[in-house]
């Protein structure tokens, strides 16, 4: 039977001592007919693992459901590893940050107030043992034991990072957790991972479990703190920070890849084991991407590049380059290595089909009337996306503030937009027109937050919502559901495709919130990257396949469309425009553009 150990200095691997080189790839942000090719070039690169998230909320869309298909097919992955003969790695969480909404962690768990988060409350415990026991399935039978290719699996994830419970208290959810993956017939060995500081490694391990840490620079330092807290077993920095997340409105973060390369190298050199974050970033399709909120909320981006070895499209980089080449000092390397990606087909859309979004809103979804407060999102069950709320005012009420918005929202009156409320920005008043109307506020959740004390908290507008008569009451909301996560809807597919003709030209300003399609000629397979210049906020699909949020104020210039996306003969784009659009034209550039990289 094969074996995978942490012995007194290294891991081991049926017994022999085994340097463990990993890189970060998540399932989730790849599209599953891309994941061999990803998979295939971490091997080209000399990686000998491959690491990997478990996002619960995508699979746990909704309680007692747990998906496994397209995207979320865990196991399918976990073959693909194997076949290219590497490693794996499973970090479950239940929380696992990521910059992915939530954190991984489903909303629909905390809209009952008493559930706890990341602590051993007993409604918290109950639904992470019911995820545990979907992801068993999946990674036993694939578990290195079991002749799959599995290594290892992390029990949550920086909890040192988290919260003030006393250190014997978090030990015990931590032990909770380990004791819930070992009950499922988990027997490859767990670990924990914390950022390489002397506050976290303490507060976020246990002294029974393999301690990792989380740098991205100053490699001997942090492997000598991580050494105090782990005085024997094998070294190993769970992520190795060799790029970074961007964020909407700020600039797209890269890092020298000499700089990386050297400090590859010393961690390689000194015998540790590393897993690179990330090998390869991927992309938050549809409305996946978190946010951070440290006073300011910062939702992040729908490319997540990373500055990666590997780029968003799957090209190899300089830094991919760069990193083979430490590698092969310390590790067999295969001698193929990846070509440069061709330039990508270029040429401009005309979205010469529009529907107002008020015309569709039937077909988007159900409207419910509340008397009371208006209701967050996570009220009427909508853990992401859109809902419009409807009240009445009178020409007194003269300003519209909320207590939050989480995180913007349109305000309308009669349906002419009057202003808009913006989380960012912590703008929560807008005036008001002096005359009696219909007051509409279509609210966009972009983003959950996913690390910090926020965690948990409800989306949508937050009570009390007043004018200068009052608090509002006696509200209709309309959660808008425009896909499934996954595929928009064939409702306003067709009520696109049934619209006339655009009488004016597509160089002439659109006017938001509407729907706009297009179409344009393509090859199958084909990447392509989408540039919505002159656009505001809104949402893109490709042939129904959400690519996710576009924004002007950027750093990305671009959306990826995976080339399984594009079909050969006529493709089909749509543009959800909030506010407005210079043009209703969309491009097609030859190669990511990811923004300026100053502020």
């Amino acid at each position: 039977m094969p074996r995978f150990d942490t012995g007194d200095e290294d891991f081991l691997l049926d017994g022999r001592p085994h340097q463990v080189i990993s890189g970060a790839l998540h399932y989730f942000r790849v599209h599953p007919d891309q994941w061999a090719d990803r998979i295939r070039k971490a091997r080209l690169m000399g990686l000998n693992t491959v690491e990997t998230y478990v996002a619960w909320n995508l699979h746990s869309p909704a309680p007692g459901t747990f998906r496994t298909d397209g995207r979320r097919d865990l196991g399918r992955f976990l073959d693909l590893v194997a076949a290219e003969g590497l490693h794996a790695i499973v970090r479950p969480g239940p929380y696992i940050c990521a910059e992915w909404t939530g954190g991984g962690l489903p909303a629909w768990l905390f809209t009952d107030p008493r559930v706890g988060v990341r602590r051993a409350e007993p409604r918290f415990l109950e639904a992470i043992a019911d995820y545990y026991t979907a992801v068993a399935r999946i990674v036993a039978p694939r578990q290195v034991t079991r002749g799959g290719p599995v290594l290892m699996m992390q029990v949550e994830n920086e909890y040192g990072a988290y919260g003030d419970d006393p250190v014997e208290t978090r030990r015990a959810y931590l032990r909770t957790l380990a004791a819930l993956l070992r009950e499922r017939d988990l027997e490859v060995p767990l670990f924990t991972s914390d950022q390489a500081n002397d506050e976290h490694l303490g507060r976020g391990s246990l002294p029974e479990l393999l301690t990792t840490a989380n740098f991205g620079s100053r490699a001997r330092e942090r492997l000598a703190v991580l050494r105090r807290h782990q005085p024997t077993g094998p070294l190993m920095c769970m992520e190795f920070w060799n790029g970074w997340f961007d964020s909407v409105g700020g600039h797209h973060h890269t890092t020298p890849a000499a700089d990386t390369a050297r400090e590859l190298d010393t961690l390689l050199g000194a015998g540790a084991s590393v897993n690179l974050y990330m090998f390869h970033g991927g992309t938050n399709f549809g409305r996946t991407s978190g946010a951070n909120d440290k006073g300011v909320y910062r939702p992040v981006t729908t490319s997540y590049d990373y500055d990666a070895p590997l780029a968003e499209h799957g090209a190899p980089t300089p830094k991919f380059h760069a990193m083979r080449e430490v590698v092969a000092r310390h590790a067999a390397v295969p001698d193929e290595v990846p070509g440069a990606a061709p330039p990508a087909p270029t040429g401009t859309v005309a979205l010469d089909r529009r529907v107002p979004l008020t015309d569709l809103l039937d077909a988007l979804g159900t409207e419910h009337s509340v008397d009371g407060p208006a209701p967050t999102h996570d009220d009427l069950g909508v853990w992401d996306g859109f809902v419009l709320y409807r009240t009445q005012i009178s020409a007194g009420d003269a300003v519209l503030t909320v207590g939050d918005v989480r995180d913007r929202a349109l305000v309308m009156v009669d349906g002419e937009p009057v202003g808009h409320l913006d989380r960012t920005t912590h703008q929560r008043a807008v005036a008001l027109p002096a005359r009696d109307g219909e007051l509409t506020v279509l609210v966009e959740d972009t983003g959950r937050v996913n690390y910090g004390p926020r965690i948990g908290e409800p989306h949508g507008l937050v009570a009390p919502v007043r004018t200068a008569l009052g608090e509002l009451t006696g509200w209709s909301a309309r959660p808008l559901r425009f896909d499934d996560g996954d595929t928009l809807s064939s409702e306003v597919t067709t009520a696109l495709r049934a619209a006339p003709r655009a009488a004016v030209p597509p160089s002439s300003p659109l006017a938001g919130p509407v729907l706009a399609l297009g179409t344009f000629d393509g090859r199958a397979g084909t990447d392509l990257f989408l540039r919505a210049d002159g656009w505001t906020a809104g949402v893109v699909w490709v042939n129904g396949f959400c690519l996710g949020r576009h924004r002007a104020a950027g750093p990305a210039r671009t959306l990826y469309v995976p080339g399984p996306v594009v079909r050969d003969g006529e493709n089909e784009v749509v543009v959800l425009e909030l506010h407005g659009a210079d043009r209703a034209t969309v491009g097609l550039a030859p190669a990511p553009d990811l923004g300026h990289t100053e502020e």
